[in-house]
C-alpha cells in the first residue's frame, strides 16, 4: 500500500521561524499522530525494500528512529542507532557536520557495521545534507556500503542531495 504525495503533504505542518528565524520546520508529528497515515508510511516504506538484500537498517536520531525501527522490525533486518554525542554507552565513532543552522556529530557504535554490508540510512528530512552525508561516512568508515539514504521530506531548494556525493537517495515527498 502506498501513500500519495498529495495525502502525505496534508499531514505535514508548516512551522515557521523554527528553530530559528527564516526557516520553515516541516513537521511530521500530524502524519505521525494519525495511525492509519503512519501505517500507510511505513507500508510503503516496507513494500520499497522487501527483498532490496539491505543488511542493516540505520536510524538517525530522533526522528529517523520512528521509520527506521519499523523498517528493521517489518523487514528482520539489524537496527543501527546513529545518536548525538555522549548518548550511546558502547565506543564509538564520530562525525561532524554542518547544519542549516549550526555544527551538529553523530556517531555510532564501533561494531555496528560489519565490512561489505548494505546499510539502509534513514531520516524524517533531507535539507542541506550534511547530516545524511555523515551518517554515511560513518557507515562507509567501518566497512559498509551505503545501499540507499531514505527520507520521508525533502528540501529540495536547499540541494542537500548534492552533498550526498552520488549515493542513491529516495524520498516521498518533496517541497
Amino acid at each position: 500500500m502506498s501513500i500519495e504525495e498529495i495525502e502525505l503533504k496534508s499531514w505535514i505542518r508548516d512551522i515557521p521561524d523554527f528553530p530559528e528565524k527564516g526557516i520553515i520546520f516541516r513537521d511530521i508529528t500530524p502524519a505521525l499522530l494519525n495511525g492509519g497515515i503512519f501505517r500507510k508510511i511505513c507500508d510503503s516504506l516496507v513494500e520499497r525494500y522487501s527483498g532490496a538484500g539491505i543488511d542493516k537498517i540505520a536510524g538517525i536520531e530522533s526522528r529517523g528512529f520512528f521509520f527506521s525501527a519499523v523498517l528493521s522490525y517489518r523487514l528482520g533486518k539489524g537496527l543501527i542507532p546513529l545518536r548525538k554525542p555522549g548518548k550511546l554507552p558502547f565506543k564509538t565513532v564520530s562525525e561532524s557536520y554542518s547544519l542549516e543552522y549550526g555544527k551538529a556529530s553523530l556517531e555510532m557504535h564501533t561494531d555496528a557495521v560489519k565490512k561489505g554490508e548494505r546499510i539502509l540510512i534513514v531520516d524524517d528530512l533531507l535539507a542541506t545534507g550534511g547530516t545524511a552525508a555523515a551518517a554515511a561516512k560513518l557507515i562507509e568508515r567501518q566497512g559498509g556500503i551505503v545501499d540507499e539514504l531514505l527520507f520521508i521530506i525533502e528540501l529540495s531548494g536547499l540541494n542537500g542531495a548534492s552533498k550526498l556525493d552520488g549515493r542513491r537517495y529516495f524520498s516521498l515527498i518533496s517541497y
